[in-house]
């Protein structure tokens, strides 16, 4: 007989985390097991170069409802992210982290905002504290990347990247197809929410120093963070990215040129009729992209 599908399913990547994982899974289990809550726990390695895959196996008899998935070959968080959220057979799926930095033993309490309240579809742990690596250079960045997603959703976003989330499958199905392999997958899944009027809430939690050594770089998964608050935002509200700076540019061949009609009367320098027209053009490609996205049916 076909065992009943669990109500919430948590997804756990794990990347060489040999020395801390069956603690997460078992901190996480205990929770759940308190919580009243039926559960499945998809602890998925990702082509771990250490030990990881092994102690996952041998922890899972004392763990019925784990189940342990293995990678062949690295694909990154979000595409773990992806298909553990694909896998799921719960109605409701939980992201978190297998490094210790998030309070997993939380995950009930997101979880019972969601079954209260059906007017919500996303509940996130925002962080208090920045205990991250690079940490001088991480927190500026993170609050401009912030800063810049909610200037083009529109709203408040008091934590744009915390990896411990719940939101309901169903909703989120539509956007999976969205996510990018890297870190920047909890991103983009907020701003698709948020892009479409699903509500979003946001409960404090605490975030502590990780386990292990971080897989976060600095250079590289900031450059990816702000192309993908952009490549969202312009995929969902193509007007907000692009027709500010046709605007300006429109604005500044006005005045440069009732400037130059002062200076040299009917006659306009190739520059300002080079603004006139890039702002033209800017303008026609963000009309354009706002028909392809209202006529998409997606």
């Amino acid at each position: 007989m076909e065992d009943a599908k669990p109500y919430v399913t948590i997804v756990l990547p794990c990347y060489n985390e040999q020395d801390h994982v069956v603690l997460e899974v078992d901190r996480i289990c205990k929770a759940m097991d308190s919580s009243g809550y039926s559960y499945e726990l998809l602890a998925i390695d990702d082509c771990s170069t250490d030990g990881t895959l092994d102690r996952l196996r041998e922890a899972a008899p004392q763990y019925p409802h784990m189940r342990v998935i293995a990678f062949h070959r690295n694909g990154g968080s979000g595409t773990v992210r992806r298909i553990g959220t694909q896998e799921a057979r719960g109605e409701i799926v939980v992201w978190t982290d297998a490094d210790m930095t998030y309070p997993n033993e939380r995950i009930p309490e997101l979880v019972a905002i969601l079954e209260k309240d059906s007017t919500i579809d996303q509940v996130v742990g925002a962080r208090t504290s920045e205990q991250g690596s690079h940490k001088l250079l991480r927190v500026p960045a993170k609050w401009f990347i912030r800063k810049v997603a909610e200037l083009l959703a529109g709203q408040e976003i008091p934590d744009l990247n915390s990896g411990m989330r719940a939101f309901r499958r169903s909703v989120a199905l539509p956007y999976l197809r969205l996510l990018p392999p890297g870190f920047s997958c909890v991103t983009t899944i907020t701003l698709a929410f948020l892009s479409n009027q699903h509500g979003v809430h946001y409960v404090p939690i605490e975030y502590s120093k990780r386990a292990g050594k971080s897989k976060f770089n600095f250079v590289s998964d900031a450059y990816r963070y702000i192309l993908q608050v952009l490549r969202m935002v312009m995929y969902f509200n193509p007007l907000k990215v692009l027709m500010p700076p046709s605007l300006v540019l429109l604005g500044v061949a006005l005045v440069k040129g009732v400037v130059d009609m002062v200076r040299h009367p009917f006659y306009f320098p190739a520059s300002t009729v080079m603004v006139f027209l890039t702002s033209l053009i800017i303008g026609s490609l963000a009309l354009l992209a706002d028909l392809i996205v209202r006529s998409r049916g997606d």
